[in-house]
This record gives structure tokens, C-alpha cells and sequence, in this order.
């Protein structure tokens, strides 16, 4: 009777964390919007203070997960399967995102603290309230329990993003913010709508009861509108994921906005998409539903194939450095996507494209921060442009380095060892055209990345410096190198390379994590 005295509070503590991950930082958000704009002090300690509340629920979630099991949240005690009941939940598939997702906030929060001379200063509360309110998106998307909750969080979390974007002073950034308004909404719409079908045959919103529904009821898994339910919500989360061809607004959008909101959108919005396919399939349809006609699964690959060529191949042509990076997402999104299909035996496919979107986001950061230390340090913003930049900023090229190796895909690093488990899924799948893919745009990523090694540490720095105007991005242009307080940025730019090593040598257990929840999926090899 004792012992269970003392476990019972450490118990309903547990099942309160999914709670306390959405409205730590709403509650952030809700101060700084209240108090901020009076003093701008406050809004850093604020935001730091509601993300490390996350990142510490977050790994107490991941010890919970994994020592008792998944956590269920009814909120407001309405329960399913009435159908009116918001579920959060938490399980080994969406767990490690959700201290991915955590870990990201945090670094980009440094990252994003205001510099002396910085020019929209009087921004600062509005930034950052946009900024816990997409982590509130983020977080909710992750562990959202039924399908129109999740329709509500992705729009919280687009709209965010949509002012992050164009908040800066580039007229290109207003543009491609409003682009992305106009395609995310479409997406958006498609997503509804293909909600909207699966309510109308299952009766229910909650995602474990319509996957039970179309797995004890075959005639209604088997109608023609829950098959245009699935493409209508695929489609709506290929848009928002920026699936080739589906991918027109992410390059200009993370291009021309402030670095800080690159730095957070680019490694968390692809990659929570992601995972909202992949939740999708496993949880709301059921893999032995999606993968009942070989077609689909064969189709998916191929345009994954297309998606990963015409990335790396785009990314090839272009001068600046966030473009080719937004441009090497394209492909990184069509690695996760056709992993995710091939539908092989041992869901080695699955197992990689769940752990690339742990190492992608690792990597895009640490390659995103230094861009963005490049751009704000030094004014370099096309490839050219970086010349002896590696000899005047050590550290930072450091990151850089680490980033780039681990994209090509370069042991020890995690990018590695995620292109291993999708080559052992493509060619357990029989897929060698995905595998052909993987192996030609790590080539691809070689040759880009060891071209700005030459440039940037064997190049001459000219005479007058990099800082030169750049009238598309005034919020941008370099400030002297007295006024920057470094450690902003090189912290957290370290720390990410160094999570990407560690992510690299602990992928052994990472990915045993990661095959918790797919050892209880139903073997396909008796239907492919």
C-alpha cells in the first residue's frame, strides 16, 4: 500500500505531460503578448523558459513511453467514442519527434536573440509569440489523437508560420509568405475534405476508432469514398510537406525570411508533415489497407525517385545558399516519402524514413544556422560569396563542415546511417530505382557541399569584405563583427553538429526505440 501511495502522484503526473506540452508555450505565447510589448526584455527569458518546460516534459514523456507505455489525454474528460472527445496521445512513434521538435526550439531561440543594431526591434514581442505559437502547433500536430484536431493544429501552425515569413523587411519574403498562404490553404482544404468523407462512412473523428471501423468492416474499407478520403488527404499534407511537384512555395518562402524563422521552419515543418503521412497510414487507414493494391505503393516510390533527382539536380543550379539548401529539402522530403512506401517486408523502409526525420532535422538545422551566421556576421548570401569565410570564422565553418558530411552521408554522422536503413528497405522492397536515387543525390550533395569547401577556405577573401548590400533583404545585411554577439549563434550551431555525431553513434538504439511501435504492425509479406 505504500509503494503504491508513492507511485500514484508520479502516475497522474504522467498522464497530465501532454497537457503541459501544448500550454507551456501557449502560455508563454499569451505573457509575451501581454506583457512583451511593453518590455522587450522579457520576451527572450519567457520563451526560453516555456521551451525548456517542453524539452523536460518531453524526455519525461519519451521515459514514460518507453518504461509503461503509451499516454492517453482526454481533454475535458470527453471521451471516445462519442466522438466530440479531443485525444492527445503519445507512443514510441511520435515521442522521439516530440523532444526533436523541443530541441530545436531551444537552439533557435539563442539563435534568434536580437543583436545590437538589428533593424525591426519594436517586432521582437510579435516574433516571439509566433514563435511559441507554432511550437504549440508543432507539439499538438504530434500528438493530436483524432483527425479534425489535427486539421485545427496544422492550420495554428500554418498561420504561424505565414507571419514568421513575412515579418522581415524583404519584399520577396511578403511575397513568398503570401504564395504559401495560397498553397497551404489548398492543402488545407484537401486535408478537410478528405476528413470530411471519413466522417461521413465511419460516424467517427477519433484515429483508433477509424482504424478499427475500416479493419472489422470490410465493406466500408473496401468504398470508393474512403479510398478518395485517403488521396484527398494525402494530397493535402504532400502540399504542405512540399512533395514534388507539390513543393512551388518552400524555396522562396525559407529563402527570403529572417534567418531565425528559417532556422526553425525549414528542420520542423517538412519533417512534422512527414510524420502526419506517415500517422496517417499507420493509425487512421492501417498499413495492411494502404498497401493492399501493390500500385499505389509503386506509384508513391516513383514520384519519391522524381522528387529526390529533380531536387538535388535543382539544387545544382542554383547561387545562393539557403536556395540550394530549401532545394536539397525537395529531395530529402522524397527520401522520407518513399521510404515510408516501399512496403517491405521488414518495414526497414519505415524504420528509415522514421529515423530521417530525427536526422533531417538535425541536419537542416545545423546547415541553416550556419547560413544564417554567414548571412547576419558577414553578408554572404550567394556560394561565391563565401571566399576565406572558413579561415575568419573557424567554428562556424566547423558546423558547417559536420552539417554538409552528414548530408552527403558520411559515417559517423546520422545522415549515414538513415541512408543505410533506406537503402536495406529499397532493396528488401526490390525498389533499385529508390536505391539508385539515394546513392545519386549523395553524389550530388558531394559535389555541391566540397565546392563551398574550396570556395570557402581556399578562396581570397576581396578586399572590401563581404558585407555589401543586398536590397531584397535589408533585415539581413552584415553588422560589424563588435556588435554580434557570437555565442548566439556558434552554440547552438555546435550543439546540433554534436547532436548529429551522437544521433550517428546511438542510431543502434535510436532505431530499436523507433521499432517498438512497428513490431505490433501486422507482417505485409503475405499480401505483397
Amino acid at each position: 500500500m505504500k509503494s503504491w501511495n508513492k507511485s500514484k502522484p508520479a502516475i497522474l503526473m504522467a498522464d497530465q505531460l501532454p497537457a503541459i506540452l501544448v500550454l507551456a508555450p501557449l502560455f508563454g505565447a499569451m505573457i509575451i503578448g501581454l506583457a512583451g510589448t511593453k518590455d522587450h526584455k522579457i520576451c527572450f527569458p519567457i520563451t526560453l523558459a516555456s521551451l525548456l518546460v517542453t524539452l523536460v516534459v518531453a524526455v519525461a514523456a519519451a521515459h514514460q513511453v518507453f518504461e509503461h507505455g503509451p499516454i492517453d489525454y482526454f481533454v475535458g474528460g470527453w471521451k471516445e467514442p462519442i466522438g466530440i472527445g479531443i485525444h492527445l496521445h503519445i507512443d514510441s512513434l511520435n515521442v522521439l519527434l516530440l523532444c526533436a521538435i523541443a530541441v530545436v526550439a531551444v537552439l533557435v531561440s539563442f539563435f534568434s536573440i536580437r543583436r545590437i543594431g538589428d533593424k525591426n526591434t519594436e517586432k521582437t514581442p510579435h516574433f516571439y509569440t509566433l514563435y511559441l505559437l507554432l511550437c504549440v502547433g508543432l507539439f499538438g500536430i504530434t500528438i493530436a489523437g483524432d483527425a479534425f484536431n489535427l486539421f485545427v493544429l496544422i492550420e495554428v501552425s500554418s498561420l504561424t508560420s505565414y507571419g514568421l515569413i513575412a515579418m522581415g523587411s524583404s519584399k520577396r519574403g511578403a511575397f513568398a509568405a503570401f504564395n504559401y498562404v495560397l498553397m497551404g490553404t489548398v492543402g488545407a482544404s484537401f486535408y478537410l475534405l478528405g476528413v470530411g468523407y471519413l466522417y461521413l462512412k465511419t460516424g467517427t473523428l477519433n484515429m483508433v476508432n477509424i482504424r478499427d471501423i475500416l479493419s472489422t468492416q470490410p465493406e466500408i474499407a473496401a468504398s470508393r469514398a474512403v479510398s478518395i478520403a485517403f488521396l484527398f488527404i494525402l494530397v493535402g499534407i504532400w502540399i504542405k510537406m512540399a512533395f514534388f511537384p507539390l513543393y512551388g512555395w518552400l524555396p522562396n518562402a525559407y529563402s527570403y525570411c529572417p534567418s531565425s524563422s528559417a532556422c526553425l521552419l525549414a528542420p520542423l515543418m517538412t519533417k512534422v508533415s512527414v510524420y502526419v503521412m506517415i500517422r496517417v497510414m499507420v493509425s487512421v487507414f492501417g498499413l495492411e489497407w494502404v498497401f493492399a493494391s501493390p500500385g499505389w505503393s509503386n506509384l508513391v516510390v516513383w514520384l519519391a525517385v522524381i522528387a529526390i533527382v529533380a531536387g538535388s539536380v535543382l539544387a545544382m543550379a542554383q547561387r545562393e545558399i539557403k536556395k540550394m539548401l530549401c532545394y536539397l529539402i525537395v529531395a530529402e522530403v522524397g527520401y522520407m516519402v518513399g521510404g515510408a512506401w516501399l512496403a517491405d517486408e521488414g518495414l526497414w523502409g519505415l524504420t528509415g524514413a522514421l529515423y530521417h526525420i530525427l536526422a533531417d532535422a538535425a541536419m537542416t538545422l545545423c546547415l541553416f544556422l550556419a547560413a544564417g551566421i554567414f548571412a547576419k556576421r558577414f553578408g554572404a548570401k550567394k556560394i561565391t560569396e563565401l571566399e576565406g569565410l572558413f579561415k575568419e570564422a573557424p567554428w562556424t565553418a566547423v558546423g558547417f563542415v559536420v552539417g554538409a558530411l552528414a548530408m552527403i552521408g558520411v559515417p559517423p554522422t546520422c545522415g549515414f546511417f538513415s541512408k543505410f536503413y533506406l537503402i536495406r528497405g529499397g532493396i528488401d522492397a526490390g525498389h533499385w530505382e529508390y536505391v539508385v536515387a539515394l546513392l545519386l543525390s549523395s553524389l550530388i550533395n558531394a559535389v555541391l557541399f566540397f565546392r563551398i569547401f574550396e570556395i570557402a577556405y581556399f578562396g581570397n577573401k576581396p578586399a572590401e569584405g563581404h558585407a555589401h548590400a543586398h536590397d531584397d533583404e535589408p533585415a539581413e545585411t552584415a553588422l560589424p563583427s563588435s556588435e554580434i554577439p557570437t555565442w548566439t549563434g556558434v552554440f547552438p550551431l555546435l550543439v546540433t553538429a554534436a547532436i548529429i555525431i551522437l544521433l550517428g553513434i546511438f542510431n543502434g538504439e535510436i532505431v530499436a526505440m523507433i521499432r517498438v511501435v512497428l513490431e505490433d504492425l501486422p507482417n505485409l509479406a503475405s499480401r505483397l
